[in-house]
């Protein structure tokens, strides 16, 4: 059987490894199992973001170019809410491609036990922990306010009195935001 990988990690700074190390290990373990190709998105599975490797993956499981799919965990593939995760797994098994979950060894489309109420509770709670990252996140900046710290990128002070100086010389806003060293919209709001 012709095996796709889809691995994927939320950040640049995390290391997909660990999740491709054991599934390789996994592959290698099977009778008759070969890895055909591995797709790797360094991504939020929010669905927020364009998710390239994902789009190719669903394209080669359209095009029959490996048989089943094996990911790390239902959240590694998708965090879009309950609709979305069971659209993607729904497809490809109309396009019979298999899948299979390596940490969640009952989410399996073998597994006559995967209906769509375990596969919604799955796609619930990837989805509740996108919405938690996100509340911390959150909660994380009004501390920071809270605290005095100035978010964002530091003001930028616009010598308004000689903009307007500029200005009565026939200077246009860019030329003199440039001579600013400020951005014309900043110049704008200044003025």
């Amino acid at each position: 059987m012709r095996i796709g990988i889809y691995a994927r990690v939320s950040t640049k700074k995390q290391d997909e490894m660990n999740q491709l190390d054991q599934l390789r290990q996994f592959i290698a373990a099977q009778d008759g199992w070969t890895l055909e190709i591995e797709f790797i998105d360094k991504v939020s599975g929010s669905g927020k973001k364009e998710r390239k490797q994902f789009d190719a993956m669903m394209l080669a499981a359209s095009q029959k170019k490996f048989d089943l799919l094996l990911f790390w965990s239902l959240d590694r593939l998708s965090r879009e809410g309950i609709v979305k995760t069971i659209g993607y797994l729904e497809t490809l098994k109309g396009w019979n491609v298999g899948y299979r979950s390596y940490s969640q060894p009952f989410l399996d489309s073998g597994n006559a036990m995967v209906n769509g109420i375990v596969l919604s509770v799955l796609a619930a709670v990837a989805q509740q922990e996108r919405i938690t990252i996100s509340e911390r996140t959150l909660a994380g900046l009004q501390r920071a306010r809270k605290e005095g710290r100035i978010l964002g990128r530091r003001p930028v002070i616009v010598d308004v009195a000689r903009a307007r100086q500029m200005q009565k010389q026939g200077l246009g806003l860019r030329p003199i935001a440039a001579k600013l060293g400020c951005s014309v919209n900043t110049l704008r709001a200044a003025l």
